[in-house]
């Protein structure tokens, strides 16, 4: 996630350089065929160009605004996550009571240390790649490779729980499954064993039961890609429209050079105007498109994702604090403008 209010242009520049540079050669190839070779056929009138930009406005809009809510029903999972832990925290400490305390102590930290494990097991499992990922340039991939917040090493799971249950997981196709399954087991002893209640027993379950509501809901925006009926279209007709911008923008900037500048002057006017223009409004609209592209899968650990290492780390330092530990660890920084 960037966490700075504005976006550095080195950042910019490192997602649309291609863009640019692609622009302008474009630009530069359709101003030598109509002025210099005479290719007055390519000219199209723009009042058609404006139709098919209305059009895609409108799509590019609708395509954002459902992207937007894909990153923002993520970053709600994840706070009732956060709420919903420390919910956990509270009752382990609270509803788990018996004579041998330094038990009590190993039993409550045993809980609450593998719900971070799980924690971190969900997050690493949300950041694989799918076959729909978003392939970003080699700039932009060397940027996130640099931060390894994406790569399975990443995962601080083995921390939190013991060498055997971390092993065993760790073959399982989804470990963040099986820990709160290990839980669940716990839970169910200490009942057995008469440390807890049926009432207590439930309320300790019900927890559970709400973190496998949330890590479902991760998953199916996970696992569902965006419509790709309206993710392929959108970037096709975006690019349409990108392409014939130079062709209709010709006829109108050469009205308007003719109707003001001398004749010695009127093509190297029209160069200095035409060019940036026509480069300007090509990288708004597709970078208004790639904007959308960036903003559908919230989990996969880029620059616009939701930020699931810091919030971890936050749900950590809470739980450990409620364990009276001393040694927390510090809070997840932003690397560069990205805060993961």
């Amino acid at each position: 996630m960037l966490i700075k209010r504005n976006i550095s242009w080195k950042l910019i520049l490192r997602y649309t350089w291609k863009n640019l540079v692609f622009f302008l050669i474009y630009s530069l190839v359709i101003f030598y065929l109509y002025h210099d070779l005479g290719w007055e056929f390519i000219d199209i009138p723009f009042e058609p160009l404006t139709v098919i930009g209305i059009a895609v406005s409108f799509y590019l809009g609708f395509k954002n605004s459902q992207s937007y809510d894909r990153f923002w029903e993520g970053r709600k999972i994840w706070g009732m996550i956060v709420n919903w832990s420390r919910t956990w925290g509270i009752r382990v400490l609270s509803l788990i009571d018996f004579e041998d305390k330094e038990a009590e102590k190993e039993i409550k930290r045993d809980l609450i240390y593998r719900h971070i494990a799980w924690l971190n097991a969900l997050r690493v499992q949300l950041r694989q790649p799918r076959s729909w990922t978003l392939q970003e340039g080699a700039l932009v991939e060397r940027l996130f490779d640099r931060h390894a917040e994406r790569n399975i090493e990443s995962n601080q799971a083995y921390q939190f729980v013991g060498q055997d249950e971390y092993e065993e997981i760790k073959k399982r196709e989804n470990p963040a499954t099986h820990l709160i399954k290990n839980q669940s087991l716990i839970i169910q002893r200490l009942r057995k064993d008469k440390v807890i209640d049926g009432f207590q027993e439930m309320q300790l379950q019900e927890a559970l039961a709400k973190f496998y509501d949330f890590q479902g809901m991760c998953e199916r925006i996970k696992n569902t890609p965006f419509p790709r009926q309206y993710g392929y279209f959108s970037k096709l007709f975006t690019w349409i429209f990108a392409l014939l911008l130079p062709l209709g923008l010709l006829n109108i900037f050469e009205i308007h050079v003719t109707d003001s500048v001398h004749p010695s002057q009127q093509i190297s006017i029209l160069f200095l105007q035409m060019i940036p223009f026509t480069i300007l409004i090509m990288w708004i609209f597709t970078t208004m498109e790639y904007i959308g592209d960036n903003s559908e899968d919230p989990f996969e650990g880029k620059a616009n994702d939701v930020p699931m290492t810091a919030l971890c780390r936050t749900i950590e330092i809470d739980l450990r604090d409620m364990l009276n530990e001393k040694d927390l660890p510090k809070s997840i920084k932003p690397k560069g403008e990205i805060l993961y």
